[in-house]
């Protein structure tokens, strides 16, 4: 499985436990057990987020205009994802989870999300 891949995996998790109201170790487990994935990168960063969930989110609250609760889920599990990668996640460039949150938001958002992602991910760097 390729890392884009992995990334779409992780968004759905993080969608799914936003949608939930379940962040916890157990729906991790339960999600890697239903799509069969064991993978050290998939965990580190979902532990990153699961263990640094609040910072993440101030993060985001600190760089966008309105309150994190009005954000369209998909787009906050995009934003969560790539700021976890850039502040927890050594070998992914900035950069790159910059562009990668940029692909994923064009392939599952609406058409302005992948500005404002970007725009936002600019801010928090």
């Amino acid at each position: 499985m390729s890392r884009k891949q992995k990334r779409e995996n992780l968004m759905t998790l993080f969608y799914q436990m936003e949608f939930m109201d379940e962040f916890n170790v157990d729906k991790l487990n339960s999600f890697m057990e239903e799509n069969n994935i064991s993978d050290e990168y998939f965990m580190s960063v979902a532990n990153n987020f699961l263990n640094n969930k609040e910072e993440i989110d101030k993060k985001i609250d600190e760089n966008i205009k309105w309150n994190i609760s009005r954000l369209a889920k998909v787009d906050l599990s995009i934003l969560r994802l790539a700021i976890t990668e850039i502040t927890y996640i050594d070998d992914v460039p900035n950069k790159v989870a910059i562009n990668e949150a940029v692909e994923l938001a064009k392939k599952f958002c609406d058409e302005k999300s992948f500005a404002f992602i970007n725009g936002v991910l600019g801010s928090v760097l």
